[in-house]
């Protein structure tokens, strides 16, 4: 049975295959000078609270004053399979991690941001389980738990540093958000862990080196039991607003916090991809599975828009992540491409124009593509009989077949474009 399970093991990791996925660190600076704040999500893949919430950062906040660094993706390929590390616990290898360690370069990348002169305090966004609490209460509230709480190594700094009292910093922020709890029992408290003195693995960690080069630092834990999202990236952001006043970072964001409803709406925008530079998807409203997608035979390449995107091939499918989230699978028909023209011209409702590829057109009654006739079009999900090239055929909605729509309200369609064997590109039609 062993040798079996191991087969199964190889077998899957020879025909899964993600791109090197290193993390990215996006600089938020404004014009007027302050304090700097470094945060980082994703150090565990599994905490989708901590990643989730900076990526929020990252797409929907301004600064108006001083600066904030986010890395939302740390530990990247851990965070897409939705493990806690791939590659072993990452937030264990600040001490020391050998060159041959799968995570080294990202530990020494991620080292050096910290260490950068500019960066002021420090948050490692984590969801941890159970609900700290000082004193023991039950087997979820209790000192061993690590969810809803400001973790911090020591209670003081080197005084010459502004930001000393790790204490003070954690307390002020956690009364802040504790007068605005969406239940009761989502306290936030503060778990000193008196790292140097009684904790071997916490020394090991991310924040204690920071620590350690007399940076202040302090791990952000939801709870792992809160099990909606939306609440957590709420009071992950809410820490991280808090620690923003605290350092006098002037910030604007195009939604309201307490919305909860406006933050699943910002949660779940997958924003959009592009794919070899010709056809791009909206990955909020698109079916689970496109069928006979037109791919190169290899190198293909995926722009995710979204600071979490990024493919998984596996077992001859492309897997379209958003942090763990599977937002569509596309099952590939392979083409060679060839980049002869850039777009084509398209009448719709009464309207001619030229339209490039990966660009979408909304119509309300009709299109009719008007290609040279040396190029071949296929609006998928028309058919007529003896029909080759679509080419100057006036199509409208009821005349295409649902099951071919790519969207989940059946209102987009793809017309791909040839010339001869090759692939040329693609427009998308959302009928209104």
């Amino acid at each position: 049975m062993s040798r079996l399970i191991f087969l199964i093991f190889l077998i899957y990791n020879v025909c899964a295959a993600v791109e090197d996925l290193n993390f990215d660190l996006y600089k938020k600076e404004s014009k007027q000078k302050g304090d700097t704040l470094l945060v980082i999500g994703g150090i565990h893949g599994d905490e989708p609270g901590g990643y989730f919430a900076s990526s929020i950062l990252v797409s929907n906040y301004k600064i108006k004053k001083g600066s904030l660094w986010l890395v939302p993706n740390l530990n990247f390929e851990s965070l897409i399979r939705n493990r806690r590390g791939i590659h072993g616990d990452m937030n264990r290898k600040f001490n020391f991690v050998s060159k041959a360690d799968k995570d080294y370069n990202d530990i020494i990348k991620i080292k050096k941001i910290i260490k950068n002169e500019q960066i002021d305090l420090i948050l490692n966004l984590h969801d941890g389980r159970g609900f700290y609490r000082h004193n023991w209460q039950n087997s979820i509230f209790n000192p061993s738990a690590w969810g809803q709480a400001f973790i911090i190594d020591q209670e003081l700094l080197k005084k010459e540093h502004r930001y000393f009292n790790l204490t003070k910093l954690a307390k002020k922020v956690s009364e802040n958000i504790n007068d605005e709890l969406l239940e009761d029992y989502h306290t936030f408290n503060i778990k000193n862990t008196k790292t140097k003195e009684k904790d071997e693995q916490m020394q090991l960690s991310l924040t204690y080196f920071a620590i350690k080069n007399n940076k202040p630092a302090f791990a952000v834990e939801t709870s792992k039991n809160i099990t909606n999202l939306t609440q957590k990236v709420k009071y992950q952001l809410k820490a991280i607003e808090g620690f923003m006043d605290i350092m006098g970072i002037k910030y604007e964001k195009n939604f309201d916090l307490n919305n909860l409803e406006q933050l699943s709406t910002i949660l779940n925008n997958f924003m959009s991809v592009s794919i070899n530079d010709v056809i791009k998807l909206d990955l909020n409203n698109i079916k689970p599975n496109l069928y006979y997608f037109p791919l190169k035979h290899t190198q293909n390449s995926f722009d995710f828009k979204h600071p979490l995107g990024a493919k998984i091939y596996k077992n001859g499918i492309y897997y379209l992540k958003i942090g763990n989230k599977t937002v569509a699978k596309l099952h590939p028909q392979r083409f060679d491409y060839k980049n002869e023209i850039k777009n084509i011209l398209i009448e719709f409702d009464g309207e001619k124009r030229k339209i490039n590829f990966s660009d979408t057109i909304k119509v309300k009654e009709y299109f009719k593509v008007k290609a040279n006739n040396d190029y071949r079009v296929n609006v998928i999900g028309f058919s007529k009989d003896n029909i080759i090239n679509e080419n100057n055929i006036k199509i409208t909605l009821d005349k295409l077949e649902k099951r071919f729509s790519i969207s989940k309200d059946n209102k987009i369609y793809k017309i791909e474009v040839y010339k001869d064997k090759y692939f040329l590109g693609m427009i998308l039609v959302e009928f209104d």
